[in-house]
């Protein structure tokens, strides 16, 4: 592989800078670096390569937490095939509903944990707690009616943005004084189609509209004008709420077969992560640190000794 090159400018003035040649000088790549551990599990080295590919797969706030959670999930998924072919298991990969064929370490690993983790189905007695103990997670959610005029302004023009707050307070400041005009400064302020209508934007649910004005929603009182601005990517907004159509509550009935798929995904999910960490405990692991089975001895999966 060829060394990179770096391109230095003209030598500053002086003598320092007769020391640095103005041309291109070739410079070797860094060493590896000393503190990086290798990962491996039971002797077995998994790649920087190999890391570095999976890490395309984990978004993160940076590379290196990126790294991090590619290398953890290739141990995991190393312990899991280890254990599969310990155990004997064999599997016959599966196709999805587009007739893509399951890889074949995929299919080994789905077939140990069907063989391994064991779960409670989740009866009536324990959806009923759980609806009982999260009831206003089960609503119709609240519609809101409100009118809005938009004085449109990109995020990255510091300007625009500054004379459209200003604009938008004014016509806060007619409203306050004169209620009655909102229709007319909607048509002749809003950058939204919503102004041939004065402004109203009808019936909204939760999601209908950007964050920052579903939040404002929920601070405000049937026939509210919002007092300040409220900011957007799109720009400010003046917003007015006219009605609010409470949410009801949904019967234990509608939502029961939902709480049962929740509460048996919960706990398949924490057995499958008490299963990794007895795996874990028993192997060699080294440059991943993995959360070890809290109370393994009372596990729900039970692991073959």
């Amino acid at each position: 592989m060829t060394a990179p090159l770096i391109e230095f400018g003209s030598p500053a003035a002086g003598t320092a800078g007769s020391a640095v040649p103005p041309k291109r000088v070739k410079v070797p790549p860094p060493p590896p670096r000393a503190d990086r551990s290798p990962v491996s599990v039971n002797g077995m080295t998994i790649s920087l390569e190999a890391i570095s590919t999976e890490a395309q797969q984990h978004p993160a706030s940076s590379p290196g937490e990126a790294m991090r959670q590619a290398a953890k999930a290739l141990v995991i998924r190393e312990l899991l095939l280890a254990e599969a072919r310990a155990c004997g298991i064999s599997a016959e990969s599966a196709r999805d509903d587009r007739g893509r064929r399951e890889a074949d370490e995929d299919a080994l690993i789905r077939a140990l944990l069907e063989q391994e983790i064991s779960t409670p189905v989740a009866d009536d007695a324990a959806c009923r707690r759980y609806y009982d103990g999260h009831r206003s997670r089960f609503t119709t959610g609240n519609i809101y009616e409100a009118r809005h005029i938009l004085l449109a302004a990109p995020v990255e023009e510091k300007a625009a943005r500054s004379r459209a707050r200003d604009t938008a307070q004014q016509v806060i400041d007619a409203l306050k004084a004169n209620p009655s005009r909102f229709a007319e400064l909607a048509r002749e302020h809003s950058a939204c189609p919503s102004r041939e209508q004065g402004g109203n934007l009808g019936q909204l649910t939760a999601g209908s509209t950007v964050p920052e004005f579903e939040t404002m929603l929920g601070q405000l009182v049937e026939g509210q004008l919002c007092p300040v601005p409220v900011p957007t990517r799109f720009g400010f907004h003046v917003i007015q709420l006219d009605r609010v159509i409470a949410g009801k509550q949904l019967p234990f009935e509608v939502v029961r077969d939902r709480i049962a798929v929740y509460l048996e995904a919960s706990s398949w999910s924490r057995a499958v992560s008490q299963f990794i960490g007895i795996l874990a405990e028993r192997a060699e692991v080294l440059g991943v640190e993995l959360a070890p089975a809290n109370g393994a001895a009372n596990a729900t999966p039970s692991l073959r000794p």
